[in-house]
């Protein structure tokens, strides 16, 4: 059976822990074997690459890496970074709701 996340790919999210806490962005990735995301513009690494089709001349590249999903809390429509419930909706289908504001994420 699939893992059910609170976090999905597009989701604005806001940091909570680690080295890039209060940094905020886009997913990017989902990876829910290992329950990391990958964020756009946070938890940047340098990769020494070697030269190939895209990177003909190699080097050194700054790209995001992943953090663990428990490390980043769901932004509302609000602002506010909250933690993230699931109801049914008025068309019967379950949506997100934010915990803090009651209101639909998306």
């Amino acid at each position: 059976m699939e893992k059910r996340l609170k976090v999905k790919k597009g989701d604005q999210v806001k940091v909570i822990a680690g080295t890039s806490k209060g940094k905020t962005g886009t997913v990017l990735v989902v990876d829910r074997s290992s329950d990391r995301i990958t964020i756009e513009g946070v938890n940047m690494v340098t990769r020494h690459v070697k030269p190939n089709a895209t990177n003909p001349q190699g080097g050194v590249i700054e790209q995001e890496a992943g953090i663990h999903i428990s490390n980043v809390m769901v932004i509302d429509n609000q602002g506010n970074a909250t933690r993230v419930g699931r109801r049914r909706g008025d068309d019967g289908k379950l949506v997100r709701f934010s915990k803090k504001s009651n209101e639909e994420i998306k």
